[in-house]
């Protein structure tokens, strides 16, 4: 299912772990990996050598660092994508806002520039008069008295009349088939 997983969710799941000072700095134990990330390779064939994030790729669920590369057989270098499972990040890219507010446990929201604000004065009266106030109770209350038992008789009996009437209405002559 993963690998049929939409874009979106794809991107949510390239999370590495924290280094054991950002855990501590930031108190939390992961974080998802963004370019310019410095992160150490724990596992797998390159385990040990730590760079710098160049690229984030959700379609091949990977991370490309540099200095990790492979020869082509025609000559030329390609980039080989690394599962963030497999790396720790030991220092975070915190030139994005959010992020940084996101990592220190703050509301996500980027800040404003603080003015003066006039409080809104809204349209509508924030208390009404005793008056209005009554009156919708009364109605309700008034509408309480009648049995429900009552209003379902008058109800079933006008559909009842609206049957009989569109059943003598319905009924065709019978005509004999020989």
């Amino acid at each position: 299912m993963i690998f049929q997983a939409p874009y979106h969710y794809r991107s949510k799941q390239l999370g590495s772990m924290l280094s054991k000072e950002l855990q501590e700095k930031y108190h939390k134990s992961s974080a998802r990996v963004v370019e310019g990330d410095n992160v150490k390779v724990m596992r797998g064939e390159f385990k040990g050598i730590e760079g710098k994030v160049t690229q984030v790729s959700p379609e091949r669920h990977g991370v490309a660092i540099e200095g990790i590369k492979r020869e082509k057989l025609k000559g030329g270098n390609v980039d080989l994508y690394i599962h963030p499972s497999n790396l720790m990040i030991t220092g975070l890219n915190l030139e994005d806002k959010w992020r940084q507010n996101r990592l220190e446990g703050q509301k996500a929201k980027l800040p404003k520039e603080q003015t003066e604000e006039v409080p809104k004065e809204s349209s509508k009266p924030k208390e009404k008069p005793a008056e209005i106030k009554e009156k919708p109770k009364q109605t309700k209350a008034a509408s309480k008295v009648v049995p429900k038992s009552k209003e379902k008789s008058v109800k079933s009996e006008k559909l009842l009349e609206k049957k009989g009437k569109q059943t003598k209405t319905a009924k065709p002559a019978k005509k004999e088939t020989r």
